[in-house]
């Protein structure tokens, strides 16, 4: 599942809770169709790229720097 979409549920939760059960129904509706707006998945998109390639970057990193997988050292 997508963070977001988490995220969204969790809001929806809280708040419905307060508001009553139809209320939480229509939170958790308008929270979906956030989460799976397009603009959404694709700002998802875009971060998890980024995310991958500054793991990389700092894998490869400590790959110079003589640390091994476990952390110790070559």
């Amino acid at each position: 599942m997508k963070p977001s979409f988490l995220l969204g549920i969790a809001v929806g939760y809280v708040l419905g809770a307060r508001a009553g059960r139809e209320r939480y129904e229509d939170i958790v509706a308008m929270a979906r169709r956030v989460a799976g707006s397009q603009t959404v998945q694709s700002t998802a998109g875009v971060l998890q790229a980024q995310v991958h390639d500054l793991t990389q970057q700092a894998r490869h990193s400590f790959g110079h720097a003589g640390v091994s997988a476990n952390g110790y050292g070559r």
